[in-house]
């Protein structure tokens, strides 16, 4: 253990309901640190920690890629990322004093000559903080390196120290199977311990994601409720206006279920579905979710239709601008089978939900960009109200664009006659707390650095994840038929609402 992570904030009863204190000093490595992810999210999530206050103490960032940069040339680098990206304009002043800490390895991932230059650099580190540093190795690079990277950490005696923590946080997708994935962790756990693995989902750093478990638990208006007596079914969406953005030779050999049903939107229906824990921990939260994907019905490959609807967005207009369909995209094979959009329902079959839908659907040129967890009440039994038309009860969850919770009920219309109609009561998290909502990769970056691993998935929950979605995989292999064409701009393709059950409808997009 490092010299300074013994005392925390909470210990302190003082502390209780305010930010932490800054984790324990640290170096943080980033492999592909030239890379998209690393540009658009890793690097103004770092400076916007540094902005707040958030970062360690003594804190310095290395990144390491194969492009041939000194350290003042990879600054600049990191300077016009920040400066474009960045969620707050830069303060010259905090953007300076971050790129002081700021260093660059050249070297392959795969290569010795990377990591024979890092090491010393982190040696060199510690000798100038004057102690020994906790290490987070981030693995923002393709899956295939993956492996080969925590291999060469292993190889290289970087993957664990007496004196201070060693910690590996590594992107996703993590396989592409559970076949994969099963193999990926084995060859990651010969090198690492299951508690230096993080395991990263950018959705678990949502404010409203984790604030799923704050209204469930916390509250005596939604737990009693929360059960198949009272919910009739659930619906989570994602819905992205966005193409594939450059990103045709990853997304053609992905698609959307394994770029965002697999981790993302299964790790909602876990956060929704879940019993509480004994303890918010992060081992005792993560069995919760493992046993609620370990429930969900399994999938019968030739009766997928029944269950499960892929798509594909054709020619449309979106926002009033005309764009083309998906086997017009550049790079895009003419033969792809690839789906953009994908409906499912499934059944978690446990004693809280037997008997309730829980449809999933996701998919890209969509009409616009929304994700959104709905949970529609049963009907009241009976209906006093002559006359009135009285829609149940739902509970909406909106994540992205605006993170608010809203109930829908009904009400009295002013007025000397007996009419009714819905009404929205609305939480909005701008306006309950004055303040924008940090993005994802700041809580997540801090809570690894921390060493707090309650937001990252466990390695029998990845594998429990793609056991879900295995079967849809090969129930799709087998038909020769394409997905379903949907007009970019439009809400999917309408063969979705064949997987309904009777006197349910997908909610608009």
């Amino acid at each position: 253990m490092s010299p300074d992570s013994s005392t925390t904030i909470e210990d302190n009863p003082l502390g209780e309901g305010l930010d932490q204190l800054p984790p324990p000093s640290s170096v943080l490595v980033i492999f592909g640190a030239t890379g998209d992810l690393a540009r658009r999210k890793l690097l103004p999530a770092l400076y916007n920690l540094a902005h707040d206050g958030a970062l360690p103490e003594r804190f310095a960032f290395v990144g390491v890629a194969r492009s041939e940069l000194t350290d003042e040339e990879y600054r600049q680098d990191v300077r016009e990322a920040i400066t474009k990206f960045s969620r707050r304009p830069a303060d010259p002043t905090v953007l300076d004093a971050f790129l002081e800490n700021v260093g660059y390895v050249t070297g392959g991932f795969e290569e010795d000559d990377a990591y024979v230059a890092l090491k010393p650099r982190l040696d060199a580190l510690d000798l100038d903080a004057g102690q020994a540093l906790n290490r987070a190795f981030y693995l923002s690079t393709a899956p295939r390196f993956f492996g080969p990277i925590v291999e060469q950490l292993g190889a290289h005696g970087l993957s664990d120290r007496e004196e201070s923590d060693v910690r590996v946080v590594i992107e996703k997708p993590f396989g592409t199977t559970k076949a994969e994935a099963h193999q990926l962790n084995r060859r990651v756990l010969d090198v690492l311990r299951e508690e230096q693995v993080f395991r990263i989902d950018h959705y678990l750093g949502k404010e409203t994601v984790q604030n799923l478990l704050a209204l469930r638990f916390a509250n005596g208006l939604f737990e009693p409720i929360w059960n198949r007596n009272h919910i009739a079914s659930v619906q989570i969406t994602a819905g992205e206006s966005v193409g594939l953005e450059g990103r045709a030779g990853y997304y053609d050999t992905a698609g959307a279920l394994r770029d965002l049903v697999q981790n993302h939107l299964l790790q909602l229906l876990c956060h929704l579905a879940m019993e509480p824990p004994t303890d918010f921990t992060a081992d005792d939260l993560r069995t919760e979710k493992v046993k609620i994907l370990r429930a969900i019905n399994p999938i019968d490959p030739d009766r997928i239709e029944e269950v499960a609807v892929r798509g594909r967005y054709g020619p449309g207009a979106i926002a009033g601008e005309e764009v083309p369909g998906y086997l017009e995209e550049p790079d895009v094979p003419a033969d792809s089978v690839t789906e953009t959009f994908v409906a499912l329902r499934l059944e978690v079959d446990t004693w809280r939900w037997a008997g309730v839908p829980f449809y999933i659907r996701t998919g890209k040129r969509v009409s616009r960009k929304l994700t959104e967890i709905a949970v529609t009440l049963k009907p009241v039994p009976h209906m006093a109200f002559q006359g009135s038309a009285v829609e149940p009860n739902q509970i909406v969850f909106s994540i992205q664009p605006d993170e608010h919770v809203s109930i829908k009920m009904a009400a009295k219309v002013p007025g000397s006659g007996m009419h009714l109609r819905p009404v929205t009561l609305d939480f909005s998290y701008g306006t309950a707390f004055l303040s924008t909502s940090p993005e994802a990769y700041e809580r997540l970056i801090t809570d690894a650095l921390r060493g707090d691993a309650t937001l990252f998935t466990r390695a029998d929950e990845v594998e429990a994840q793609w056991a879900v979605m295995d079967p849809i995989m090969q129930g799709w292999a087998r038909s020769s038929a394409p997905p379903d064409e949907y007009p970019a701009g439009s809400d999917g393709p309408k063969t979705q609402r064949r997987i309904l059950m009777p006197g349910d409808r997908w909610r608009a997009i």
